[in-house]
């Protein structure tokens, strides 16, 4: 199994999200977790998995210089495509309102990108999910904002939460990548870098 496989190698997850170390348990991988504050800010010609690609990448730099041998560093980011915008984590509970009102009723992509750096490589690869909302009432939203307060997810919302089970009504392609985390590429890209 890929544990196996890994125990010569240092994984290092730098995500604060508890969704992304929740599914690096349940992969059954042993990893250390490595914080540092990086403003997602990204070009204004960026467009789709462009931007994702961009702030994963822009999150491995600022661990660069203390990557020892084996360690692979995994950073990611996930932003909801929309209308030719990307949507990020809200600002405030008007601005979380506005994004859900605005996928109401539509479909819209979730783009997850994750890279992977070693001393010598890098890799990055991005997942997308089509998913199609049913149209939402005003007061859905408010409950939902009130009771999950979903400021620290891209779009405003969460798949597992109450939104998600009472308002989505199609999901195309990976329900995890949703959640945050393309689990299927992670695994994946892990097992084509240490047998290459």
């Amino acid at each position: 199994m890929l544990k196996e496989k890994l125990k010569n190698h240092h994984l290092i997850l730098a995500s604060g999200s508890p969704r992304r170390q929740q599914f690096f348990k349940e992969l059954g991988l042993d990893f250390e977790v490595r914080l540092k504050p990086i403003p997602e800010e990204f070009p204004s010609r960026l467009k789709h998995f462009e931007i994702s690609d961009y702030l994963a990448q822009l999150k491995a730099l600022a661990f660069l210089k203390e990557l020892k041998e084996n360690d692979i560093l995994i950073t990611s980011d996930t932003i909801v495509w929309h209308n030719q915008q990307a949507l990020g984590k809200p600002k405030n509970e008007q601005d979380a309102f506005n994004m859900i009102k605005s996928l109401s009723h539509t479909t819209h992509e979730v783009i997850t990108s994750v890279c992977f750096t070693t001393t010598n490589i890098q890799k990055t690869v991005h997942a997308i999910t089509k998913v199609t909302f049913k149209k939402l009432e005003d007061n859905e939203i408010h409950y939902y904002l009130k009771t999950c307060k979903p400021y620290d997810k891209a779009g405003a919302y969460g798949i597992q939460e109450w939104i998600g089970q009472i308002g989505i009504i199609k999901i195309e392609g990976s329900y995890f990548n949703v959640v945050g985390l393309p689990t299927h590429l992670v695994y994946k890209t892990l097992q084509t870098l240490i047998s290459s």
